[in-house]
């Protein structure tokens, strides 16, 4: 799934899972549709998306997925909006040059306001989340570090981090008390970058949130991201050009 990006993203995130599902209803239409899907082994989704994954392989119904995401989008809003943060790519460094980066960067700046990498899109490309202060601190010593360039992301707050600590007890009821089936297919989670099928350990780590990665290690040979946007192919492209992904979007 695609990230919403402005103020107030979160309300928009509903509206994204439904459209990435409505995608696969437009492939399951298509020529050859069905046995496409019939013949899927492994899925799995970028932050918003791995609901979405989940629901395509019937981990849980439709309806359930929307309620998750509405409290989940509600529940990141209100850390967001309790705790100002930001989030910035950095883009042309290694991950262990951005880790000094944002070292760094977070001498400089009270515990509050820390960095860390939130995010590992793709070789050359993290997200990094933290507080305003902490981010304008790579953002100025980002050059000194030869990054190519950084952008500043869109967003609401510091996602994928500690600043989103204050959701989790709300996620984590609500999973708790949602049925979870194990899925027909793996998902491969975002937090460990491993398939899981084991119900209990879904709920686990959907609360907590490296994964095209090992999509290609174990030999991924062709995928269609379903959704607004083509930021999973974007990354996909960057890490082996040979691989064929094909986006479908409602």
């Amino acid at each position: 799934g695609a990230q919403a990006v402005g103020m107030g993203q979160e309300a928009l995130k509903p509206a994204i899972y439904v459209t990435s599902l409505a995608a696969v209803e437009i492939l399951r239409a298509r020529d050859g549709g069905q046995q496409i899907i019939d013949s899927v082994d492994v899925t799995c989704g970028l932050s918003l998306g791995e609901y979405t994954a989940l629901a395509f392989a019937g981990a849980f119904s439709f309806e359930d997925g929307l309620k998750l995401v509405k409290l989940r989008g509600q529940a990141m809003q209100e850390a967001a909006d309790a705790a100002k943060g930001a989030m910035v790519s950095i883009i042309g460094l290694d991950s262990d040059k951005v880790q000094q980066l944002c070292d760094a960067a977070n001498e400089e700046v009270e515990e509050a306001e820390k960095v860390q990498i939130a995010n590992f899109l793709c070789n050359g490309n993290y997200a990094v989340s933290g507080g305003v202060k902490g981010i304008e601190a790579v953002e100025a010593k980002a050059k000194s570090f030869k990054a190519r360039m950084t952008v500043r992301l869109a967003v609401a707050g510091a996602f994928h981090t500690r600043f989103m600590n204050p959701a989790l007890s709300q996620l984590e009821s609500a999973l708790s008390a949602t049925d979870i089936k194990t899925p027909r297919i793996p998902v491969i989670s975002n937090v460990d970058a491993q398939p899981h099928a084991d119900p209990e350990t879904i709920k686990k780590i959907l609360a907590r949130q490296t994964t095209v990665k090992t999509l290609l290690s174990r030999g991924l040979v062709k995928s269609y991201e379903l959704g607004p946007g083509k930021v999973i192919a974007g990354i996909v492209k960057r890490m082996d050009k040979t691989s064929l992904i094909e986006n479908i979007s409602a």
